[in-house]
């Protein structure tokens, strides 16, 4: 009887490509999400899908869902994708999950996810990162006016770089309002190339990587076209990433942004202790799925871009066109692959279009940008959860 895993978050193209990799491992693979995903049903694959309550309105009702999916389906392992990592690692379901769940408990999750406790705690592990000060008020700003323009301002909990403010203006910085409920910090600014990177560590060695740069992003920064770094340089932010896992002895996977100066040195800027878009660059053979599950080494990632197949014809044409870069998306899609959709089955796409303007519509509804209402549902910001 085929091992069984459950992967949260079905709402992301990262839950799929896992679960191509968990399928092809040898996996029966169960996917869920506190709302329909389109894109995921839309999938010509052996999958079971499962809904359970948001965890940001329900928290019990949420609990009380996933322990019992787990149990009465016989999930041996639950592999969380997005922000529900948060709540999935709360002590009290997390004590129920146990050894099933592939991620840290909430202690950890909490220094990885909030930018300044972040930064304070690579300083300690000897890991390059800007210098970051805590602001928890209107006083704790106004000195940083004068030299704004070498400093970015962001809140602790924040993500996709929405609320971000990069060498701003005088007039920009006085509108910011921290607090000690909801506290920013102020980030040396560094001036040079962003990359990214995804891993994967059990019990702080690591046993997965990839490094991607992407030219192709959304207004808030969110990117959707991973191109993999030179061999050099991944293997220069691999034995950070070993050294960070090893540091904070990691059991689950982590992101990390990177600057590099332009004497190419690179910081860390942020942590996302979640599946990002470098799974896209692992998948397809089972290699990530052994790593995740057993600890089996993955010793080099994929050599080909890939991309979200519907950015980048609703984003990524009209970016090619204003900025006269429509040759470099031609190559793109002619040398990657889409991570959505397949040759033969395109109705993947189909359903993320659908899904893409569900989270529009909910965005507008609420005020709020399109990319934070992905995740209004299941974020988390650092509130107490027992």
């Amino acid at each position: 009887m085929a091992e069984r895993v459950l992967i949260t978050g079905a709402r992301a193209a990262a839950a799929l490509d896992l679960a191509r990799d968990f399928l092809a491992a040898g996996w029966e693979v169960h996917l869920a999400d506190c709302r329909v995903s389109h894109m995921a049903r839309a999938w010509r694959l052996p999958l079971r899908h499962h809904l359970y309550p948001a965890p940001v309105t329900e928290r019990a009702a949420f609990r009380e869902s996933i322990a019992a999916l787990v149990e009465g389906e016989g999930i041996d392992l639950v592999v969380p994708t997005c922000e529900e990592v948060f709540h999935l690692a709360a002590p009290a379901l997390h004590q129920r999950l146990g050894e099933r769940l592939f991620a840290p408990g909430l202690g950890t999750l909490r220094q990885l996810h909030d930018k300044l406790a972040f930064a304070r705690a690579c300083g300690e592990w000897g890991l390059p990162v800007p210098e970051s000060r805590p602001l928890a008020s209107a006083e704790d700003v106004a000195p940083f006016a004068a030299g704004a323009s070498g400093w970015v301002f962001k809140p602790c909990f924040t993500r996709f770089g929405d609320a971000a403010l990069v060498g701003p203006v005088p007039a920009a910085l006085a509108r910011i309002a921290p607090s000690p409920a909801t506290p920013w910090l102020a980030q040396r600014r560094i001036r040079g190339t962003e990359v990214c990177f995804y891993a994967v560590a059990r019990r702080g060695t690591l046993v997965a990587f990839s490094a991607y740069r992407s030219g192709w992003r959304l207004g808030g920064g969110a990117s959707y076209a991973f191109e993999p770094l030179e061999a050099s340089e991944a293997d220069r932010l691999r034995a950070i990433a070993a050294r960070l896992a090893e540091a904070a002895g990691l059991h689950g996977q982590f992101a990390c942004d990177v600057m590099i100066d332009a004497g190419g040195q690179p910081f860390l800027i942020e942590c996302n202790p979640r599946a990002t878009s470098g799974v896209h660059l692992l998948t397809g053979s089972g290699a990530l799925a052994r790593a995740i599950a057993g600890g089996e080494r993955i010793a080099r990632q994929a050599g080909t871009p890939a991309y979200l197949g519907p950015a980048m014809a609703v984003y990524g044409l009209p970016q090619a066109l204003v900025e006269g870069r429509l040759r470099d998306w031609a190559r793109l899609l002619a040398h990657g692959h889409d991570a959505i959709s397949r040759t033969g089955d395109r109705r993947p796409l189909v359903g993320a279009l659908r899904d893409a303007a569900g989270f529009f519509r909910e965005g507008r509804r609420h005020s709020i940008t399109t990319t934070a209402a992905t995740t209004r549902d299941i974020a988390w910001n650092g509130e107490d959860l027992d």
